[in-house]
């Protein structure tokens, strides 16, 4: 798409619906701070963006069971029926019929109150695009609302692109209300949205692109681990973009300042990122991640308080 094109496509004024990814923050030693995420759950609903929890961002390919229960209990009591919230399906790995597998955890979620999330699982990466389709449309049946999720290889091995055939299939299957598009690829995002416009135009695209969080002006919404950050400054975004306030890029600006630095190679180590800032502001008990999760230098600090310093006159 042409420079020209894209400006002509931008959807001023527009509402858009967002979702931050909340991190799973550790306390000091290392045992999950049930209270910090209570509080990062309830600021984010309080700025009214949506909850995704058992993301990748709360360490989903990590998590035990009984930890991912936890967190859903943790949220619904948390929200108490507020608004929706998303939680991820993550089979990777698991021994069995993908169907079954899929819906048990699907249940589980739907029981506490949530919206299920797909995350795909590499016996997919073998897989022609009418077999994905149909193992979707299996698993979504009965159900009133599921997302989605395409996550590429940089964010996790068990990730895929899938192509537009695949797309296209997958937007015909009623109970699958949107998808998240986390190829960090703006360009295959903007077909996306192409298409959803073209044959179903109440499909919603969230972006998962950290590196661009400006693709709402295009008509995608999002579900970023960028917002778990600071979920008030998107809701204000939001916000400015909607009321067309010429502080909106300003904000966006430093908003993808953030996002820049936080998403640099190698990409997953962003949640080490996330928790050390959020852990400089005072939302963290700790900068601690999952044991098995991707390290920042120890320096990480100093240039996360550089992100805070752009932000901190909005987040005081």
């Amino acid at each position: 798409m042409s420079l020209a094109s894209r400006q002509a496509a931008k959807k001023h004024n527009r509402v858009t619906t967002g979702y931050a990814a909340c991190l799973l923050p550790f306390e000091k030693d290392g045992s999950i701070s049930r209270a910090s995420f209570q509080a990062a759950v309830e600021r984010t609903t309080s700025a009214g963006l949506g909850c995704a929890v058992n993301m990748d961002t709360g360490y989903a390919n990590y998590l035990e069971e009984e930890e991912r229960t936890l967190i859903l209990e943790l949220t619904r009591e948390t929200i108490a029926g507020r608004r929706d919230f998303i939680s991820g399906a993550f089979v990777e790995g698991l021994p069995g019929d993908l169907v079954g597998l899929y819906r048990s955890q699907m249940d589980q979620i739907v029981a506490f109150g949530g919206t299920p999330i797909l995350f795909q699982t590499t016996r997919f990466h073998s897989w022609k695009p009418s077999e994905i389709v149909d193992l979707y449309a299996k698993v979504c049946e009965g159900y009133e609302s599921v997302i989605g999720f395409e996550l590429g290889s940089m964010f996790a091995p068990n990730g895929l692109i899938f192509d537009e055939e695949t797309i296209r299939g997958l937007m015909g299957i009623p109970a699958l209300k949107g998808i998240k598009h986390s190829s960090l690829d703006r360009s295959v995002e903007l077909r996306r949205l192409k298409i959803k416009d073209e044959i179903r135009p109440d499909f919603k695209i969230f972006t998962g692109n950290d590196l661009a969080i400006d693709m709402t002006e295009y008509g995608s919404d999002y579900l970023l681990g960028l917002a778990a950050f600071c979920p008030e400054l998107f809701a204000l975004r939001d916000r400015y973009w909607l009321e067309g306030d010429e502080r909106y890029d300003a904000l966006t600006d430093a908003i993808q300042y953030l996002g820049n630095v936080s998403f640099r190679a190698p990409v997953p180590a962003y949640k080490h990122s996330c928790a050390v800032f959020q852990n400089l502001i005072g939302r963290c008990p700790s900068p601690l991640t999952h044991p098995k999760s991707a390290k920042r230098p120890e320096w990480e600090a100093e240039i996360m308080a550089d992100c805070a310093s752009r932000l901190s006159y909005l987040l005081a």
